[in-house]
């Protein structure tokens, strides 16, 4: 089994983080990760790149070949497509539909939607009102990781309390919540 995500989003979205709880998860279901990012652009509005591979043996490189991603996670639309030429025939492209509109000539977000909604297997979440129920707007992200879920290759269980231990630093209203927003997103996708 091999499992390639490319995860996108803008600094800020926390697509790093995503990454980190997705890598946490398949490591302790006895899988084998290999990650790549770019962020050097990552202050708020710069793209966040990241590459996750996941497999049952050994993986050779961190870099997901282009066009053949099974999913494509991103927190923002606009970046769903510019990584669109990753993904594989039948992969799954997840994305939220709230946009980041850090450039002046930000495209039309109805054109942008439309686009995304024409991926053979595409979701697209209102992952902000996701977040909002959960009561943490900053947990879109968790909301994302719960959308992902129902196409990776790794137990809801294990990411969650994969979700648990990120967040085991903070109180228990924060570690509630990403818990909730990641159940949300999930049953989002059902």
């Amino acid at each position: 089994m091999k499992y390639d995500v490319i995860l996108a989003g803008v600094g800020g979205q926390g697509v790093l983080s995503v990454a980190a709880i997705i890598a946490l998860a398949a490591v302790e279901e006895n899988l084998q990760v290999r990650q790549s990012e770019v962020h050097g652009m990552a202050q708020r509005g710069g793209a966040v790149l990241a590459h996750l591979r996941i497999a049952n043996k050994h993986i050779a490189s961190d870099l997901v070949p282009r066009g053949s991603a099974d999913l494509i996670l991103s927190m923002e639309p606009l970046e769903s497509l510019r990584y669109a030429s990753w993904l594989a025939p039948g992969g799954a492209l997840v994305s939220a539909a709230e946009p980041m509109t850090n450039i002046p000539d930000y495209p039309d977000i109805t054109e942008i939607l439309d686009a995304l909604k024409k991926f053979p297997v595409s979701k697209i979440l209102k992952a902000a009102d996701l977040a909002k129920e959960a009561g943490m707007l900053r947990s879109v992200n968790m909301v994302m990781v719960g959308a992902a879920s129902a196409f990776l290759p790794i137990k809801a269980s294990v990411l969650e309390t994969a979700i648990q231990k990120m967040f085991s630093r903070r109180d228990a209203a924060t570690i509630n919540a990403n818990v909730k927003a990641f159940n949300l997103g999930r049953n989002a996708v059902k």
